[in-house]
């Protein structure tokens, strides 16, 4: 392969990053937005290991929109509140489950979970 082709592959810095937009999202909402068009960007060309990953983030990224709709539709009864601390902590268990696995250049277990 030259050069040119071997950059325009999906690298595991690249999933890296969106795990990362996920997490500052936690502080600057947009990021997370980035990070889930990055990987619809790089998820076709992605080798199968890495294909794991690209999915798992954007499953994250709906699945947690999902909960934080869900958040602001309860939050006047203030189980709200409690929906969007536990989807502060699933976010990051899944970042950081995610980064691991990522740097031990390894598939995410079960791409599809809707938990951890």
């Amino acid at each position: 392969m030259n050069e040119v082709t071997q950059s325009k592959k999906p690298s595991k810095d690249t999933a890296k990053l969106v795990y990362i937009l996920y997490l500052v999202g936690l502080v600057f909402g947009i990021t997370g937005i980035v990070g889930v068009v990055m990987a619809y960007i790089n998820k076709d060309d992605a080798p199968d290991w890495l294909k794991t990953h690209y999915q798992f983030q954007i499953r994250t990224f709906w699945i947690g929109a999902f909960y934080m709709f869900l958040g602001t539709l309860l939050f006047v009864i203030l189980i709200g509140w409690f929906i969007f601390l536990f989807w502060v902590i699933w976010l990051i268990v899944r970042a950081v489950k995610g980064m691991k696995a990522l740097d031990e250049e390894r598939p995410v277990e079960n791409p599809t979970s809707w938990f951890f």
